[in-house]
């Protein structure tokens, strides 16, 4: 794969992992990051350090490195935090997308990739989801990718920008050779905060709900591999770069896990149990959120192929040991 690519938020988790992949795959990748939440990109990749709503900066760096293909990964990603704070997630994932755009547009991408998310389907009524699901976000972070993804249709109508927006289910796992990791601060995801229970490295977890109408009563997610992740970015670049329209896709394994059994599983991988109690629900918590990824794998050819739980974990630990 050929080409010059600007991977903005790629020092963060997700952004890192598909910068590598990218420059692997034979791609001058330059990521644009501030470096406020993520910690580095991976090496063979240039950095520009900066704001992705500095528009003078961005056209620069678009002139200067002969970019013809996005990957829009800078954003903020707190559920509990945008509804504290929804000034901040609607600027930052909102606001600046569009500043980006601005400037994007009037440069001929090939390719405009953008890093969405489940939560946009809010309380789903149909399991697995399709794409054309109800959406009915139920917090100002899953409000501001839905509200991305509308700007993304009206562009590519009137501007014929050609996008994909990409909603991610559970993002998880690390890259296989333990280099790259996930490292937010604070830490909210599942599969990290069980491994560091284990590990001593904080507080038993706390298990919140057992009595959902689930197989064992606590929440069923659905947990897709990092590195399936940039494979399916690197898909959506080919398909788009060849004229062909990818626009909402969901990533996902298909495949859902509960709590219990990721904490069961993560307990065979370490050799030691996870030290944790039972909580009472956390209110707007689905039973259950599962992809439908047939879509995926019609439009971009993709398929998970790391995303089986013991794998995903496997690698995790690898990364946090």
């Amino acid at each position: 794969m050929k080409g010059s690519i600007l991977v903005t938020g790629g020092a963060g988790f997700v952004g890192s992992h598909f910068a590598r992949a990218a420059a692997e795959a034979g791609m001058r990748v330059t990521v644009l990051d501030d470096l406020s939440a993520g910690t580095k990109p991976p090496p063979g990749v240039e950095l520009v350090v900066g704001d992705i709503a500095d528009q003078a900066l961005v056209a620069k760096t678009i002139r200067e490195r002969g970019i013809t293909a996005y990957a829009h990964f800078a954003g903020k990603i707190c559920v509990g935090e945008s509804v504290e704070k929804p000034a901040m997630y609607f600027d930052g994932n909102l606001v600046k997308t569009i500043a980006l755009l601005d400037v994007v547009r009037e440069h001929a991408p090939e390719a405009f990739l953008f890093s969405s998310t489940a939560a946009v389907y809010g309380m789903p009524d149909v399991v697995p989801i399709p794409e054309d699901a109800r959406k009915e976000p139920i917090n100002p972070y899953g409000d501001s990718k839905l509200s991305v993804e509308r700007v993304l249709a009206a562009y590519g109508h009137a501007y014929k920008l050609p996008w994909a927006a990409l909603r991610y289910f559970n993002a998880a796992g690390a890259h296989p050779d333990g280099t790259l990791r996930e490292a937010h601060d604070p830490e909210t995801h599942l599969i990290p905060l069980v491994i560091d229970a284990a590990l001593g490295r904080r507080g038993p977890l706390t298990v919140f709900g057992e009595d959902y109408e689930t197989r064992d009563g606590t929440c069923v997610r659905d947990y897709v591999h990092v590195c399936d992740l940039a494979s399916a970015h690197l898909a959506a670049i080919s398909t788009l770069s060849s004229g062909r329209a990818v626009g909402a896709v969901n990533l996902g394994s298909s495949t859902g896990f509960t709590v219990k059994e990721v904490l069961d599983e993560a307990a065979r991988v370490l050799g030691k149990p996870i030290p944790h109690s039972i909580g009472a629900r956390r209110p707007g918590d689905p039973a259950t959120l599962l992809a439908s990824n047939a879509r995926a794998a019609q439009v971009l050819g993709w398929r998970p192929q790391r995303s089986e739980l013991g794998t995903v974990i496997d690698d995790a630990v690898r990364s946090r040991r």
